[in-house]
């Protein structure tokens, strides 16, 4: 009986230390890196089990033993928080950094960026051609705006130019619907802070204007003077005569000059022969043009022309002696030109 004490308790002790060696070893393996040839872009599909996970992840080379890592992850309750997404896992990350990494969900971001000017059109051919979003919208969309809430409704300036970021699975009227909400919000802030010498009477008014002010602007930081020339012609009853508006009306028919029969062909989109603003919005409006237009730089000035200098700038005149005198320079500088 005694022999048999000494013989069980032996083989505990033994069992004890061979254990505990395996827990360190196990706990050491945790932090040891991964042997990648390089960094592997990885996806964890939704509601993936974490074994799964770490089986998957073996076969691909980043996991060496994904066992361990699989009980690791469920003695710290962190089996079941891991998030869905794609994920770039770097060739020398640890199984610990991993498992870190996919509960925190550091996914990659992927990017679309709406640029200031764009007309509505443009905007949709881009998404069309974008690898990273999801294409949803038929080819022709009649009622865009529709979706939104609001039928019938142009869709030109309705969408916020900016860089937008987001994981994969984008789609394209997911990403729509992000660019129109930062678009009302930035209208309806710049609206409610507004000059209130703008002869304006509804945020759409202001948005319209806007659109003007970004086809009109060379220069960022004349923004506000160009806003200002348009709210001053709009203040004593003056056409506002913008160029981009005819160049809208013309569409495709438009091959890069502005003839005088252009000007004089009436439209809803011909300033030259309407007063107000145009019906809807002619492009897509950036912040920094809203908050311009908001804030209109109104010094008197009616009348701008380039000044030729190649840096996209203006000449602003009070009349239009002043303005013929800058249009003649202008006209001196071309001329000049090789």
């Amino acid at each position: 009986m005694k022999r048999f004490m000494r013989t069980a308790l032996l083989t505990a002790v033994i069992l004890a230390v061979i254990g505990g060696a395996g827990v360190q070893w196990a706990l050491k393996s945790l932090d040891e890196p991964a042997a990648l040839p390089g960094p592997l872009v990885y996806r964890v599909p939704a509601h993936a089990r974490f074994g799964q996970v770490a089986a998957d992840l073996k076969s691909r080379g980043a996991l060496r033993h994904p066992r361990i890592l699989a009980l690791y992850a469920r003695y710290r309750g962190l089996a079941t928080q891991i998030k869905a997404g794609e994920y770039a896992i770097e060739a020398d990350v640890t199984p610990r950094k991993l498992l870190q990494q996919l509960v925190d969900g550091e996914v990659i971001l992927h990017s679309f960026t709406i640029v200031d000017g764009w007309q509505a059109r443009e905007l949709l051919e881009a998404l069309r051609r974008s690898p990273d979003i999801s294409r949803t919208l038929p080819a022709s969309e009649p009622d865009l705006m529709a979706r939104f809430g609001a039928p019938h409704q142009s869709p030109e300036g309705q969408f916020l130019p900016e860089t937008y970021k987001f994981p994969a699975g984008m789609t394209d009227i997911g990403l729509l619907s992000i660019a129109h909400a930062a678009l009302v919000k930035e209208l309806a802030a710049d609206w409610a802070d507004r000059d209130a010498r703008l002869p304006l009477t509804t945020p759409g008014d202001m948005l319209t204007l806007a659109s003007i002010v970004e086809k009109e602007t060379g220069l960022a930081s004349e923004r506000p003077k160009i806003a200002g020339v348009y709210a001053q012609r709009l203040i004593i009853g003056m056409r506002l005569q913008a160029d981009p508006t005819i160049i809208y009306g013309l569409g495709e028919r438009y091959d890069g000059d502005i003839r005088t029969v252009d000007l004089r062909t009436d439209g809803p989109y011909n300033t030259y022969t309407r007063a107000g603003l145009p019906p809807t919005p002619i492009a897509l409006a950036g912040a920094a043009a809203l908050r311009a237009t908001a804030h209109p730089d109104i010094t008197g000035a009616l009348f701008f022309v380039a000044s030729g200098l190649g840096d996209g700038g203006h000449v602003f005149s009070v009349t239009l002696q002043e303005h013929n005198q800058a249009v003649a320079r202008y006209l001196q500088r071309q001329r000049q030109l090789p």
